[in-house]
């Protein structure tokens, strides 16, 4: 199966081989993938390799590159809110959070050379500083429009604004709400909840539509129009600007 690296700062993953097609995710520089079809119009179908999410990406935002490159370990991301990477030879401004693989600071991308900033964030973390560092990460989003399947500071939507903020503490969190709400362990009670918890809501059928990082008991921090936070209690989240509830609790699990 042929293996490519994202070469563009956001790449749209669509539900079809069509730019009118759905965005049902994005794909962030430097992410591999599995290339799994090809459609006419320079179309690719993709299953990116950090959250098995399959969609259609335009075949020039990504390189062909070896299985060494698609296999090799995540160490460090670009700690900027935008980041000035040197790409074959040209500045490229690319978001907060892209995964850097191995550790140099150079890498050979099938025909392009790609140099990395000098300052790293590392992701070889000390287990007591990781909760801490979540909630840092969460704060650096905020304000951040919601956008439907986005996963970087330029727009993000809920389960993309939980995935990227755990993945800078080393955690895999998969791709939409529902799918996050299967991971973890389970918090009985709201008044038991840690900073960091991740607390699901549910809509009148009872599917889980939202996600956002509890910042206490009754506080959360999530992706709603914007990231923002609000006040949260048993029964869901108000907006503190509206006083409207907004969001119905239904499940609160923990990851670290």
């Amino acid at each position: 199966m042929p293996y490519a690296v994202v070469i563009v700062p956001v790449a749209p993953l669509r539900m079809e081989s069509a730019h009118r097609s759905e965005m049902i995710s994005q794909l962030l520089w430097g992410e591999c993938v599995e290339i799994l079809a090809s459609a006419p119009g320079g179309w690719v179908q993709v299953k990116n390799q950090y959250d098995d999410y399959v969609g259609w990406i335009a075949e020039n935002q990504i390189e062909e590159v070896e299985e060494s490159v698609y296999n090799a370990s995540a160490l460090a991301y670009l700690p900027e809110y935008v980041n000035e990477v040197n790409f074959q030879g040209s500045a490229m401004q690319v978001p907060f959070g892209c995964l850097v693989k191995g550790d140099r600071l150079m890498s050979t991308w099938g025909r392009y050379t790609v140099f990395y900033p000098r300052e790293l964030g590392s992701l070889r973390l000390a287990e007591e500083d990781k909760k801490r560092i979540l909630i840092a990460t969460a704060y650096k989003y905020l304000g951040t429009g919601y956008l439907w399947g986005g996963r970087s500071v330029f727009g993000i939507d809920c389960s993309g604004f939980t995935q990227n903020v755990y993945k800078m503490v080393g955690i895999a969190l998969l791709r939409d709400a529902y799918q996050q709400a299967t991971q973890g362990t389970t918090v009985d009670f709201l008044q038991e909840a840690q900073p960091g918890d991740l607390a699901f809501f549910d809509n009148e059928e009872g599917r889980i539509t939202h996600v956002g990082i509890l910042l206490s008991d009754e506080r959360i921090i999530h992706a709603s129009g914007r990231v923002r936070v609000d006040p949260i209690d048993n029964q869901g989240i108000t907006n503190i600007d509206t006083g409207e509830r907004t969001h119905k609790l239904r499940i609160i699990k923990r990851f670290l």
